[in-house]
């Protein structure tokens, strides 16, 4: 499995991350995460959709609470043409309680906590503590990525209006 270094810090010490290294202009690649019911989700039954994938190290934690919290918010003026994928390796069930608490309804949380598929897949998997970076993926409808943004300190919120500016080029 490819590693690369240099890439992301937590709190400034430089972690691992390990898998692909997808490039703009490629097809994104398919990946099987769990949904909080426990059932598979292959990322290739969204073709067709715009997609947004925004992986964060853990839900509950203060980052990745606003930064799902804030894509939340956008996803109700973004029509439904556009989805909003939040993955983390938090178990499902941890998910579902989270976006309960949270009143998050227009995300969908998935888990990567089985097998790493979108870690790997994408590249974003921290070697050293087994979490995924913190990072941002625009996928269109034909399933071609669009913009990356992979957040240099996972401490650090994404670039968000970056995100919107190359999702309004999409839509």
């Amino acid at each position: 499995m490819k590693e690369r270094t240099g890439i992301v810090t937590m709190r400034g010490n430089p972690l691992t991350l390990i898998g692909n290294d997808p490039k703009v202009g490629e097809i994104a690649p398919d990946f099987v995460t769990l949904d909080n019911n426990l059932s598979p989700v292959h990322f290739s039954s969204y073709r067709g959709k715009i997609c947004i994938l925004s992986s964060v190290p853990s839900l509950d934690t203060p980052v990745c609470d606003m930064e799902t919290r804030r894509f939340n918010e956008e996803a109700s003026r973004l029509g439904p043409d556009v989805v909003i994928l939040t993955i983390s390796m938090d178990l499902p069930f941890a998910q579902k309680r989270w976006c309960a608490a949270s009143g998050v309804d227009k995300v969908q949380t998935l888990s990567d906590h089985r097998d790493a598929s979108f870690g790997t897949s994408y590249g974003v998997l921290i070697k050293e503590l087994r979490l995924l970076a913190r990072a941002v993926f625009l996928v269109d409808r034909k399933g071609t990525l669009q913009y990356i943004q992979i957040v240099k300190e996972t401490t650090s919120e994404p670039d968000y209006e970056a995100v919107l500016s190359a999702l309004k080029k999409l839509t």
